[in-house]
């Protein structure tokens, strides 16, 4: 290998959103995880239901509007077929 063109390799801390840290070796002193073995539903067995930052009350609020909007201009529709 050729000197000095490669990362220092160090211990390493791994923190998860679910509090759990553990000691590994990396590049990075700290590397910050959303989910990890200890609360990922594959290794629990427990499903867990995680949203993040309100998206699928975003999504459910899109899709009513969506709807709305259809059924406005089903509505549209029907009347301009009922003048003619």
């Amino acid at each position: 290998m050729k000197d000095k063109i490669h990362p220092k390799y160090q211990e390493a801390e791994v923190r998860c959103a679910c509090g759990n840290t553990f000691k590994t070796r990396s590049t990075k002193p700290v590397i910050v995880l959303g989910i990890c073995n200890v609360c990922h539903p594959f290794y629990t067995g427990q499903q867990k239901f995680v949203d993040t930052a309100g998206r699928v009350d975003k999504f459910q609020q899109r899709m009513a509007k969506t709807i709305a909007a259809q059924e406005a201009m089903a509505a549209a529709r029907a009347a301009k077929k009922k003048r003619k």
